[in-house]
């Protein structure tokens, strides 16, 4: 459901959920830029896949948050 996949998102380490319509407030890279964090947003039901898929919006600084810091992040783990 909506509710448990914000819920998750919002206690994974290293994502930020970024979702406040009212507000416009929504993942943008210009945001995200310069930022560890992957920002995750506009969190709805798939219109393709119903009840069996959402869909996102996730932007995030690859450059910043590439392979090497993953790589030492997994390794730490």
């Amino acid at each position: 459901s909506l509710l448990c996949c914000r819920a998750i998102l919002e206690r994974t380490p290293g994502v930020q959920v970024v979702d406040d319509p009212e507000h416009n407030q929504y993942p943008m890279p210009l945001h995200a830029s310069e930022c560890y964090d992957v920002h995750v947003g506009r969190i709805r039901q798939s219109l393709v896949f119903g009840s069996h898929g959402l869909d996102i919006f996730v932007c995030g600084d690859q450059l910043l948050r590439g392979a090497a810091l993953n790589a030492v992040l997994i390794a730490e783990a």
